[in-house]
């Protein structure tokens, strides 16, 4: 919704087609001469955006840390140090992977992967989300998705028009990120996973 305002505001004050840029909310401002606005505007986005990154890579160290826990990847991607108590090898880890990728490939290519790797972790929590409010609906709920199962399809729809829209080189980028990680899942991760392993005990033992 505040998306929404936004963008009604923006074409309130911009012909629509010259809103096609990477600053829209600097630039319409700029438009009706209210620099000094588009500049405030401008470094509040930045420091936004670098607010965000460094959250999302300390969020990526930690879920290295937990598939790694759950068996699916090597137990050193779970090592804490005693010092710090942060998992270290997947904070330089992920840090030297940031570092590269920002350094070798174009800003708008890497926007575009991380744009369609979100979309479809969106779209997968939300069929999850219909899948086990099937098979599951007695399981105990941090929080309950309300409107099921109207907005999980909503989600579904919306993300998966959004990922037809990015580019076929996109699409080759992202099908080799997923087989690299299925060849992972299959060769080691399926047979050290903790949730088989302990499916595998309770057939024995039943």
């Amino acid at each position: 919704l505040l998306y929404i305002a936004v963008s009604l505001v923006l074409t309130g004050i911009v012909p629509y087609d010259q809103l096609g840029v990477k600053n829209p909310v600097a630039f319409a401002l700029s438009y009706i001469h209210q620099d000094w606005v588009a500049g405030f505007i401008s470094l509040g986005a930045i420091t936004g955006i670098t607010t965000v990154l460094l959250v999302m890579m300390y969020g990526q160290t930690r879920l290295f840390y937990a598939i790694s826990r759950d068996g699916l990847l090597p137990k050193v991607f779970s090592r804490v140090s005693k010092e710090k108590q942060v998992p270290f090898v997947n904070t330089w880890l992920t840090g030297l992977l940031v570092a590269f990728f920002a350094g070798v490939i174009p800003l708008n290519k890497l926007a575009e992967l991380t744009n369609i790797g979100t979309l479809f972790a969106f779209i997968t929590v939300s069929i999850g989300v219909l899948i086990l409010r099937k098979t599951q609906p007695n399981l105990k709920r941090a929080f309950k998705v309300p409107m099921v199962p109207l907005i999980p399809l909503l989600a579904v729809a919306f993300c998966g028009y959004l990922v037809l829209q990015l580019p076929a080189t996109t699409w080759l980028s992202f099908a080799a990120w997923l087989l690299i990680g299925l060849v992972i899942y299959f060769l080691y991760g399926r047979k050290n996973s903790t949730l088989n392993n302990m499916k595998d005990v309770e057939e024995k033992v039943s």
